[in-house]
């Protein structure tokens, strides 16, 4: 059943739907969450059909928001809202209702989403497209404690994960991580099944694809070793090479629905890895609202990072840095001293300490000499003898 309103209001809306569950037979309400999409009119055919096959798992009231463009200035300070009214076998398991905005009402949707929400009940934001830089403090997704974005339909989608990273806040989500669940599984199950250490991982998929970015920060991030990142002419994710103590470990997938899992010593399996669709994608993320830690932590872990050395080599090359700049500290401060001491002399506690004019001797410079010093003091001694 559907309800076209025109120039209408957020009052008028709610009136509507109850008429329409009235007339339908089903005045009670049964719905778990409100979804809000935030779309344009190309791309809110498939994200509403993609909402409405997930609310067969997550019976939900869909409000699409649509900010209409106005092409005059006389338009543009003009408010009108249209919404369409869908509830019974047109909205799925729930309710739909379309609002498209026109002129200054525009920069104001939160105030025509805020009296449809259902009341009690959690609020989750979806961008199929041109989702905001800061989700958190966008006046929709202030409203939600789940926001949902996809990286992959930016223009630039590896510079987007940075942004994402920098304005990261409980409850954000992207839909290219969710695409890499049964990925990440499978990876899990794999190394359940060794006794041994990986060393290093390659991780191959298309170039312009932050699934695959995501993959190799999380493999970066939970194991601390060097991941690389190498391209293939895909579809999206290909291949993931673990090298380990045991042999390699290799789940490769072709052709985008069938993966092979390579483990050194055991027989080669076929592991079903389709690339899965948006409506399932949706239903994924609806099943858990609270924040995502794994996801938070490998985002921060920064595309940058990949191809860099281990976590451990890091620390240990900064830990000699730190050393060699101590030591050159304490070089500095004895020839400071020994330049202020008057002539003469040297008291018990500067002996040993460079005279004026003398290069200054590092460490390792004093323990190549003292055999030598060492050498010329016996050398009286063994003369004596010899005599």
């Amino acid at each position: 059943m559907k309800i076209d309103l025109t120039d209408t209001t957020a009052s008028k809306i709610n009136k509507a739907l109850v008429q329409g569950r009235r007339d339908i037979g089903t005045p009670a309400v049964g719905m778990v969450l409100t979804l809000v999409i935030v779309t344009d009119e190309e791309n809110a055919y498939d994200a509403l059909k993609a909402a409405n096959d997930a609310s067969h798992e997550h019976p939900s009231r869909t409000l699409v928001v649509i900010k209409r463009v106005s092409r005059s200035a006389r338009d543009r300070t003009t408010s009108r809202l249209d919404a369409e009214v869908r509830v019974g076998a047109d909205a799925g398991t729930g309710e739909t209702v379309v609002l498209r905005l026109y002129g200054e009402v525009v920069g104001h949707a939160q105030s025509v989403v805020l009296p449809l929400l259902l009341p009690d009940a959690p609020v989750v934001v979806w961008w199929p497209v041109d989702a905001p830089l800061d989700a958190a403090h966008d006046p929709l997704g202030a409203l939600a404690q789940r926001r949902v974005t996809d990286t992959y339909a930016a223009e630039q989608p590896v510079r987007e994960l940075g942004a994402r990273a920098d304005t990261y806040a409980p409850g954000d989500t992207d839909l290219s991580w969710t695409r890499i669940t049964p990925w990440r599984s499978m990876l899990a199950a794999a190394l359940d099944q060794v006794t041994c250490e990986v060393k290093a991982v390659e991780v191959e998929g298309e170039e312009f694809n932050p699934s695959c970015e995501l993959l190799a920060m999380w493999l970066a991030d939970r194991l601390g070793v060097p991941v690389k990142r190498s391209l293939s002419s895909g579809p999206g994710l290909t291949a993931v090479r673990m090298d380990t103590t045991c042999g390699p470990i290799v789940l490769d997938r072709a052709d985008g629905s069938l993966a092979t899992l390579s483990i050194e010593g055991q027989p080669d399996r076929a592991v079903a890895l389709k690339r899965r669709e948006t409506a399932e994608l949706i239903a994924e993320e609806l099943r858990r609202l609270d924040p995502d830690d794994t996801y938070a932590s490998a985002l921060r872990f920064g595309v940058e990072r990949l191809n860099a050395a281990p976590t451990s080599a890091v620390r240990g090359a900064e830990a000699a840095v730190a050393k060699a700049e101590q030591a050159v500290a304490l070089a500095g401060a004895a020839v400071a001293k020994a330049e202020e001491s008057p002539d003469g002399d040297p008291s018990p506690a500067e002996e040993g300490s460079p005279a004026k004019g003398e290069a200054v001797r590092t460490p390792v410079e004093s323990a190549a000499k003292a055999p030598a010093k060492e050498a010329a003091a016996q050398a009286p001694v063994k003369k004596a003898a010899a005599k």
